[in-house]
Formats: structure tokens, C-alpha cells, sequence
């Protein structure tokens, strides 16, 4: 059972976690929401100062709580790509220095790989092959996971992530960042059937619609002229602007087209079970649209554990674990990429570093 130490500060939240065997002994988080959203959005340079400043008190806060000393310890990960190359810089260079000072094998993990595996945190997974939705602030893909380190992606945003979709909507209606736990609460009490909005479809150069692809930005421009038409008809002497109907409406039809979509492509692979894994998949209309779908059709579903859909270390701890059990380690040179495909996250692994 070998027990890790793992690094997460891919974009604005520091955070450090010990696993062993999938089970977590010890997480931290520090969030930079409430600085971040002075500017409506991560500023890179203050999110690489924060994590300089957290990573430290993290790491001795993990150690001390799950009774680990260094020594004992298999290994040291930390988030490689992709992500704001100054984060991913601080805890990369933190994790590498770590390793070396303790004698230990280092391990860079892709931040998407972490998600994937944040599901393993939670109740145990049916038999693969199975199809992962991913839907995080600059993520929306659906990716079949055949096996540990196995992924093909089948669809995935031409355009707007979703948790941009919903930053972005949420700026439209002043309720601030991050955009998605502001909606969730604009939208409690909405009604979310009174608003049509358009499900953004993907052409394809033959003819027709992508059957799964998504696409944000034809929604978002439908919300901001909604949003400049009932503002203007309330200037006119109209009902007050109905913020909770719209916020409601917006919330509704991202689930149910990620949920449409995700199901079609499930039962089209002759899959039988379906994962949600990220940071929007904190949403709860679309966590019970995602229930509700799969229970009528007989598909098997798994969701990760609301306190690691967001950015973690310990997701990147079993992600690394699980490459560890294969043999695998990094190159103790090995830099970050700011971009980097899933795919790709086997040259993370190579004896030279790609970069």
C-alpha cells in the first residue's frame, strides 16, 4: 500500500493531500476565490504568489494530521499540466525539491488524469469499460476510460467550458465569481422552465449536428439579450427583472444537455456505466438530472465525492498512485506544460524529461 504526498496548484486553489491505497489520511485546501473575484477571474500572477505563500503551511498541515513522517512516504507528485505555468511552476519545483531532499521518486500528474481518478475517492467503481463526463471551469469532455491510464475522448467544447459558461452568465447577471455556486443559488428558487434557451449544437462539415460535441457561446448570447430585454422592459415600467427565472433557466439547460448528450454517447459505445467528475459536477440540478436520466434508462452511475469535484491534491495522490503501481515515475527534471492533452500524459512518465 504505498502512501504518497501530492501537490495540487494548477490555477487558484493551493492544495496538498497524503493518500494511501485510495484512502486520504490527510487533505488541505487554500482557496483565492474572494481575492480572484475583486477581478471577475483567476489573475495568474496573484495565484502563483498565493500558492508561494500557502504551499508550506499545507504541506506540514497534511504531514502532522496523517501521522506520516517523510521517511515513510513512497513517493511525492504534483500537478505538471496543464494550467497557468506559474502555478504549476510553484508546485512542481516545491514537490521535485521535496523528492530529492528525501530521497524519493517523483511523479508529475495531468490534472485532467486527477479528476478521472477523483471518482476512486467515493464508493467503488463497477467493471470498465466505462464513459467519464468531465465538466470543470476550462473543461468539458467526455472521455471513455478503458482502463488505468487507457483514454480515448469522444466529444468535448468547441467553445466555453461550462464553468466558463456559467462565470460568464453569471457576470451578465452581477452576481459575481465563481459563476456557478452563484447561480446555484440565484436559481433555488426560479423557475426553470420559464426561459427557452438554445441547446448549442456542433455542425459537422458533412452535414448535420456532432451527436456529443458541445458549444457555450450561442447560449451566452442568448442570455445576455434576454438579460438586455427584460432589463428594458423593467426601465419601462415592467415587472422587476426576474434574476432567480433566468439563473434557473441558464442552470437547467447545461444539465440537460450535458445529460442528454452524455447518456446518448453511453448507450452508442454499449457502455453501462457513466461517471461525473469536476468542478461543475458540484451542481446540484445537474447531479439530480444526472440521476434521474440514468435511472430511467438502466445506466450505472457514479459521481465524485462533492468534496473533491473541485481542484485537489488528493485526486492527484491516487492519480499518481495508480501510476506508481504500474512502475511508472517521472524524469526529477521534468518541467510543466501549460497545455497538454490527456492523451498525451504518458511523456510525463519518460526517462527524459520532454520538457
Amino acid at each position: 500500500m504505498p502512501t504518497l504526498l501530492a501537490l495540487e496548484t494548477s490555477c487558484d486553489e493551493s492544495a496538498a493531500a497524503v493518500v494511501r491505497d485510495q484512502r486520504v489520511l490527510a487533505s488541505a485546501v487554500a482557496s483565492q476565490v474572494e481575492e480572484h473575484a475583486r477581478w471577475g477571474g483567476v489573475v495568474p500572477e496573484i495565484a502563483s504568489r498565493r500558492h508561494v505563500e500557502a504551499l508550506p503551511a499545507l504541506i506540514e498541515q497534511v504531514m502532522q494530521q496523517s501521522g506520516v513522517a517523510f521517511a515513510e512516504l513512497d513517493a511525492i507528485a504534483a500537478t505538471a499540466a496543464p494550467g497557468l505555468v506559474g502555478a504549476l511552476l510553484v508546485g512542481s519545483v516545491t514537490g521535485r525539491s521535496l523528492a530529492r531532499l528525501y530521497g524519493k521518486p517523483f511523479l508529475g500528474v495531468h490534472h485532467l488524469e486527477g479528476h478521472l481518478c477523483s471518482v476512486q475517492l467515493g464508493e467503488p467503481l463497477p467493471p470498465g469499460p466505462y464513459l467519464v463526463l468531465l465538466v470543470s471551469g476550462g473543461h468539458t469532455e467526455m472521455i471513455r476510460v478503458d482502463g488505468p491510464g487507457c483514454y480515448q475522448r469522444l466529444a468535448r467544447s468547441r467553445d466555453d467550458a461550462a464553468g466558463e459558461a456559467f462565470d460568464k452568465v453569471a457576470r451578465l447577471l452581477g452576481l459575481g465569481y465563481p459563476g456557478g455556486p452563484a447561480i446555484q443559488a440565484a436559481a433555488e428558487h426560479g423557475d426553470p422552465t420559464r426561459f427557452v434557451l438554445p441547446k448549442g449544437r456542433v455542425s459537422q462539415p458533412g452535414g448535420g449536428f456532432h451527436p456529443y460535441d458541445f458549444s457555450f457561446s450561442g447560449l451566452k448570447t442568448a442570455v445576455l439579450r434576454l438579460v438586455n430585454q427584460l432589463k428594458a422592459d423593467e426601465a419601462a415600467g415592467g415587472e422587476p427583472f426576474p434574476i432567480a427565472d433566468v439563473a434557473a433557466s441558464f442552470e437547467q439547460v447545461v444539465a440537460d444537455v450535458l445529460v442528454e448528450r452524455t447518456t446518448r454517447c453511453v448507450r452508442d459505445q454499449g457502455l453501462s456505466t457513466l461517471v461525473m467528475v469536476g468542478g461543475v459536477a458540484a451542481n446540484r440540478r445537474l447531479r439530480q438530472r444526472l440521476e434521474q436520466r440514468c435511472s430511467a434508462l438502466g445506466i450505472q452511475w457514479r459521481l465524485a465525492p462533492l468534496a473533491y469535484c473541485t481542484d485537489n491534491a488528493a485526486m492527484i495522490a491516487v492519480a499518481a498512485e495508480q501510476r506508481f503501481a504500474a512502475g511508472a515515475r517521472s524524469a526529477i527534471e521534468l518541467a510543466v506544460a501549460p497545455r497538454l492533452a490527456l492523451e498525451e500524459a504518458p511523456v510525463l512518465y519518460e526517462p527524459q524529461a520532454p520538457f
